[in-house]
């Protein structure tokens, strides 16, 4: 079998990899000639809206993926006439516009923040402070400005390049957190448990799991999940982030494909988030979701840490994706693992420690984590 993954990118090589150890080949399609993915996959380079070139690419293949949203739907939705593209591409159009997601999670029963469009009428009773997001094409915090009050909105659309876009009031919650569920083909959901998660500048920096978290918190997340994946005859693995507001879960939005937040699964996980998805569009069984011991997850955004000092660190892992550093830049990431909670925080801090400044603000999230766990 040869998998296409529209997208090259980190997620797309980490398909491939968890993907080969099954019997599994794949392609991938990509602008870029360089794309990280190239290393374990085939390359065709391409536009992502040249529908004839990807047809080409898909007649290579025996089912096609992608690694991240803003890929054409309408094009995967022309290739899913010829050959099986998994996820659907309907989960796809419906992430790709924060409205559509927001009206799905409404319809489904899921609360999601006080929100409107814009241009549109703003409710008299919406409050303020608010994050104005472009309804399209946003992700690790680009395409979003914050609003503090009704007089700052023109400025902040005008910002935006007055494009569509959703107006959102913040959520006072206690943390963030979310869920990496996959669904085969069959229609069977599995959970990973919750992650807890910390943002630097709209872009992930750690990851916790499991979370810390009540059984009804967990069950909560999961039936969410559920809904959504039956809702969108979804296959493979995807994300929901939730805001927690005292007890109550909020969501956030959905990313349907395998997701950051999930990357501690490959060393954590009985079944990696990768694997997951491959065994699920391949329609083959999911694997266990279950946790081995406790993760963190730190994300190496701009330039890589030293590689030696991090995996002198017992219990590391190290990814380092092959891209050439810059500013903003997702180019690797480390997991640590440890059997329990406190003997994990001492290891973390212990690299963290080691980062000076740069680890400060990192400590301090560590800090907070810790919190949930006396």
């Amino acid at each position: 079998m040869r998998i296409g993954i529209v997208g090259g990118g980190q997620l797309a090589r980490m398909l491939a990899l968890a993907g080969i150890p099954l019997g599994i080949r794949f392609s991938v399609y990509d602008p870029a000639p360089d794309a990280c993915a190239s290393t374990v996959a085939d390359l065709v380079n391409g536009d992502f809206d040249d529908l004839a070139a990807l047809k080409a690419f898909a007649k290579q293949c025996d089912l096609v993926t992608f690694d991240f949203e803003n890929v054409s739907a309408p094009a995967l939705a022309e290739l899913a006439s010829r050959c099986p593209v998994r996820p659907p591409p309907l989960a796809l159009s419906t992430s790709q516009d924060r409205l559509k997601e927001k009206a799905l999670f409404a319809a489904l029963g899921v609360p999601v923040a006080p929100h409107c469009a814009i241009p549109g009428d703003i409710p008299a009773d919406f409050r303020f402070p608010a994050i104005l997001k472009t309804t399209r094409f946003g992700y690790d915090g680009k395409g979003q400005i914050g609003v503090s009050s009704r007089d700052a909105l023109d400025a902040a659309h005008a910002a935006l390049r007055d494009v569509p876009c959703v107006l959102e009031s913040k959520v006072a919650f206690e943390r963030e957190l979310s869920i990496i569920a996959v669904r085969s083909l069959s229609g069977d959901v599995r959970c990973y448990p919750l992650t807890e998660n910390v943002h630097a500048n709209g872009v992930l920096a750690l990851s916790l799991a499991p979370a810390r978290v009540t059984a009804a918190l967990q069950k909560q997340a999961e039936t969410i999940a559920v809904r959504v994946a039956d809702a969108l005859e979804y296959v493979g693995a995807f994300a929901i982030e939730f805001f927690d507001v005292g007890g109550q879960l909020v969501a956030n939005e959905m990313a349907p494909r395998v997701h950051n937040s999930g990357h501690w699964t490959i060393e954590g996980a009985v079944t990696s988030q990768f694997e997951n998805h491959i065994r699920a569009i391949a329609g083959l069984p999911t694997g266990d979701c279950s946790a081995r011991g406790v993760s963190c997850m730190l994300n190496w955004v701009g330039a890589l840490p030293d590689r030696a000092t991090a995996l002198a660190i017992p219990g590391a892992h190290w990814h380092d994706y092959g891209k050439q550093p810059r500013s903003g830049r997702k180019v690797g990431h480390m997991t640590v693992v440890a059997e329990h909670p406190a003997q994990l925080f001492e290891r973390v801090r212990e690299w963290l420690g080691m980062l000076g400044e740069r680890g400060q603000a990192l400590r301090e999230s560590l800090d907070g984590f810790e919190a949930h766990w006396r």
